[in-house]
């Protein structure tokens, strides 16, 4: 569906060529922008100011979505917290004001639901986001991430300079970091059973209690969202973006397995981190201010990816 917001607009996409990116870029293409343009970091280290004022000139943006992100799992958490903290912090903060000198229209910062404290009330309001620190093994990045909701509401503030701020809850689907060593849960599941399978093993070994719960969005889902508030949100307070549900880890490892046609048994290793006690968002605001609404279940969503998994990586 062409939308006629994009007609002439020039947008740059950070992180377009990632996984959140190409389905953002995707949806950007079907609602009718003909001017995107994605910065790739062997030409565009966007933790430098020189390089960002050079992707500003070469592209020309009247929108900036900012996508782009050192990111990972619990392991890589653990192991990374400094360069998730710095990488993360220096690119949007230098984005954010070299955009505003060089006079983009509107800029999008994307957060993380990390940056939610650790035992935020569930579902998760918008203004619960300072009530607490976030869980500790992604607390670097949650906090690094959450300061572009701050420098957002100041620019707004001093400069009038038009940056929203929105929180999508943990993405999955097609295309996913598979990575074992920087994956997110669902793609290191995915990845577990076809390995399992592959080798004739009989036992899964999945991370610890299974009782923790969290929310997930299918990534043409969040892409969606992401691209409804770019043409229709302009104002200060952060926005959720989210499948509005919950789910154990238990359940979900368990649906995983029944798809993929893993056979044998899971077993639980309780020394490694749960992470955040539970995680669902409360979607209301999102859907009150710019329509969007998660459309693919999870179920569905699985299937997806392990239908893709299977014919790519499998």
């Amino acid at each position: 569906m062409k939308v006629k917001f994009w007609n002439n607009k020039r947008v740059v996409v950070t992180g377009g060529a990632g996984f959140l990116g190409k389905a953002v870029v995707a949806q950007l293409k079907q609602r009718g922008a003909r001017h995107i343009f994605v910065p790739r970091s062997k030409q565009y280290d966007l933790r430098k100011p020189s390089a960002i004022r050079r992707m500003l000139k070469d592209s020309n943006p009247d929108i900036i979505i900012h996508l782009a992100a050192v990111v990972g799992g619990i392991g890589a958490n653990s192991e990374n917290p400094g360069k998730f903290f710095y990488d993360n912090l220096v690119m949007g903060t230098h984005l954010i004001e070299e955009s505003r000198l060089f006079g983009v229209d509107k800029f999008v910062a994307i957060g993380t639901i990390c940056a939610y404290p650790k035992f935020t009330k569930v579902p998760f309001k918008e203004e619960d986001i300072w009530d607490g620190y976030p869980e500790e093994t992604n607390a670097p990045y949650g906090l690094a991430k959450k300061m572009f909701l701050v420098q957002s509401q100041a620019y707004r503030q001093q400069y009038e300079f038009n940056s929203i701020y929105l929180l999508p809850v943990n993405l999955y689907g097609p295309e996913d970091n598979f990575s074992p060593q920087s994956s997110h849960v669902i793609p290191a599941l995915i990845k577990k059973c076809f390995d399992a399978i592959k080798n004739g093993e009989d036992v899964l070994e999945a991370w610890g209690t299974g009782k923790v719960t969290r929310e997930f969005l299918y990534v043409e889902d969040a892409a969606r969202g992401i691209v409804l508030a770019t043409e229709k949100y302009n104002k200060p307070e952060p926005v959720n973006i989210g499948a509005g549900f919950e789910v154990s880890i238990k359940d979900l490892v368990e649906m995983i397995v029944r798809i993929t046609g893993f056979k044998g048994k899971i077993v639980w290793d309780k020394t490694k981190p749960d992470g955040q006690p539970r995680r669902c968002l409360d979607t209301l605001r999102a859907h009150r201010e710019f329509g969007f609404k998660a459309r693919v279940s999870l179920e569905k969503g699985l299937q997806k990816t392990i239908s893709w998994y299977k014919q790519v990586c499998g």
